[in-house]
């Protein structure tokens, strides 16, 4: 693949988020509690979630490893950053969660898969074949060092707000409840907060067009279920918490 093809095909998929967020807004995206039986077969949800993100791992490894270019301990870091995250959305948090008879769409599902292939392969093919060496310098760089603070911090937050979400499942309850607790204080979904500041911060150690289209993405796919999340709450709990936002504190 040419360089400039590449560059061509990431600018091609920031359009293609831009052009998708108004729509994402309107609708809310039968998936999890929003589930709807009107859009096709439905799967079981720990194996559609499997199926889902299992892609985004196997493939930024693979390319990753098999690429020529030089890979420095910047490029590990990174490398590594992925696979943790990807290795707990893959196969730790899906195992975790009480999810009995809980299905979802598959034309759901085959979205995710695409939208995870796309990332991890246009990520893993700029680390791995066309990124020269960061050096170690830009170890000390305030992009990298911001950065991976960013990371971890939306790492911890992410986490934080999963336990606090599946500790709730566990009660023996009929449904969902009211998540109290860390970020939740402050708005309805911290742990897609956590997500987008994770990615954000990828791409500022990433400091590179994929990285900043992945980081661009996230925000286009969580921005608009956490506000469909938020009214969720608030139309099915009376006593919800009126000064909570949706997804950025004091915002939105």
């Amino acid at each position: 693949m040419s360089d400039s093809f590449f560059y061509t095909l990431v600018y091609v998929w920031i359009g293609t988020g831009i052009v998708l967020l108004p729509f994402l807004l309107k609708i809310t995206v039968p998936y999890g509690r929003h589930t709807a039986r009107n859009w096709g077969k439905l799967i079981d949800y720990k194996l559609g979630w499997v199926l889902m993100e299992v892609p985004s791992l196997m493939v930024f490894t693979v390319v990753f490893l098999y690429g020529d270019a030089p890979k420095d301990i910047v490029k590990w870091i990174l490398f590594t950053l992925w696979t943790i995250h990807y290795l707990n959305r893959s196969f730790i948090y899906p195992f975790r969660t009480k999810t009995k008879n809980k299905k979802n769409p598959f034309l759901i599902i085959a979205f995710g898969i695409f939208f995870n292939l796309m990332n991890a392969f246009l990520n893993a093919y700029w680390l791995g074949y066309i990124s020269p060496a960061y050096g170690a310098g830009w170890l000390t760089d305030p992009r990298f060092i911001v950065g991976i603070a960013l990371f971890v911090a939306g790492f911890i937050i992410n986490q934080d707000s999963d336990r606090r979400l599946l500790k709730l499942r566990q009660k023996p309850t009929n449904g969902y409840s009211i998540p109290y607790g860390g970020l939740f204080k402050y708005v309805s979904c911290p742990n897609f907060l956590g997500e987008m500041i994770q990615w954000i911060g990828f791409a500022l150690m990433a400091w590179s067009l994929p990285a900043f289209s992945f980081a661009l993405w996230t925000v286009i796919n969580l921005l608009p279920r956490a506000l469909d999340h938020h009214r969720w709450y608030k139309s099915h709990f009376s006593d919800y918490p009126t000064d909570r936002k949706a997804l950025f504190p004091f915002i939105i």
